[in-house]
């Protein structure tokens, strides 16, 4: 399973205006309901943090972007892409 890890910090002031055009990501992500794909964000000030694990149906989503136009302008730092984990778990349904 591909793992992918982004990180950044946005410049302050622009916090809230990245947060939502994540949530809109989001909201496209729940109408497309992609199996087997799970992504997750996190806010800490100016730093986000995404996850996300398998096959990414990002690039085709408009959501996604929308949140990509603009970026390197609302960065500080620009964002930091790590697909080399050391391990990962995920428990079997049952």
């Amino acid at each position: 399973m591909i793992a992918t890890i982004v990180r950044y910090r946005v410049k302050p002031g622009r916090e809230e205006e990245n947060a939502d055009l994540v949530r809109a990501v989001y909201a496209e992500l729940a109408e497309l309901a992609p199996p087997d794909y799970h992504y997750a964000t996190f806010q800490d000030g100016v730093a986000f943090t995404h996850v996300a694990f398998g096959d990414t149906p990002l690039p085709q989503l408009a959501a996604f972007r929308r949140f990509q136009d603009g970026i390197a302008e609302r960065c500080d730092e620009p964002p930091v892409v790590r697909r080399d984990p050391i391990g990962a778990y995920a428990p079997l349904s049952t």
